[in-house]
């Protein structure tokens, strides 16, 4: 898997194979579809939906598949200022596929705005692709540079759908299959009351419970689950820290 260098690495598990698709089809198809290039594939998609929707997942899973299929990829979340400045955009353009998340933290900063201008017409004019995500369409950002409105705004804008309590269990239990583990229904139920359901909680909640759980050789039930809360304070403390 090859990414620049200033790029952020991203987490193994964001992958397509462990993205519950749920009522979002049509956004996994556009995006599996971009590492195949081809004029039919659009030069800039922005994903826009409520906080841990999903988007990082996706477009940190854009990264791991053109990787795979040989492609030269990189991943920056702008919330992240201590690892990503609008410096660290300079020659993108020559990569097949850039992934920026957080679009919101730079609407309205001139020096990143400018940055991602000069992004934009590189890779349309190397014909590569640009993926953008942020929790509002671009139109509803407070964009001041007026060329950059303009090129985003033509985007092709696909929205991350929330899912359905229902979908949110299988969610969860295909987070938990890909490491191994059963969740009963019980434990399903429990967790989706006890916790907030966003699959960023969720499935960091897991990895937790899956920790402890390989400790201890049990299975996730909801006797275990209220042990490890006990023993150890709430996991969604420590969730919410990191």
């Amino acid at each position: 898997m090859e990414q620049l260098p200033l790029g952020v690495r991203w987490r193994d598990q964001s992958v397509f194979e462990s993205f519950f698709v749920g009522p979002n089809s049509l956004v996994l198809e556009h995006l599996r579809d971009l590492h195949l290039g081809g004029a039919a594939q659009p030069a800039t998609l922005w994903i826009w939906g409520p906080e841990a929707s999903g988007k990082s997942h996706l477009l940190q899973a854009v990264c791991a598949e053109t990787g795979a299929a040989g492609g030269r990829t990189a991943y920056f979340p702008l919330s992240d200022a201590a690892l990503v400045t609008p410096a660290a955009l300079a020659g993108c353009e020559q990569l097949e596929v850039v992934c920026i998340d957080d679009l919101e933290f730079a609407a309205g900063n001139a020096e990143w705005e400018r940055a991602l201008f000069n992004l934009y017409l590189g890779l349309v004019e190397q014909q590569r692709h640009l993926v953008l995500a942020a929790k509002s369409p671009p139109t509803a950002l407070p964009w001041e540079l007026a060329d950059l409105r303009s090129r985003l705004s033509a985007a092709l804008v696909l929205h991350l759908k929330p899912l359905s309590e229902e979908e949110h269990v299988s969610a969860l239990r295909l987070r938990a299959a890909i490491r191994g583990l059963e969740i009963p229904d019980e434990t399903a139920a429990f967790l989706l009351r006890r916790f907030p359901r966003d699959l960023r909680t969720l499935c960091a909640l897991l990895d937790t419970l899956d920790t402890a759980a390989l400790a201890a050789q049990r299975r996730l039930t909801v006797p275990f689950i209220k042990q490890v809360i006990e023993r150890d304070g709430d996991p969604q403390a420590r969730v919410t820290r990191r």
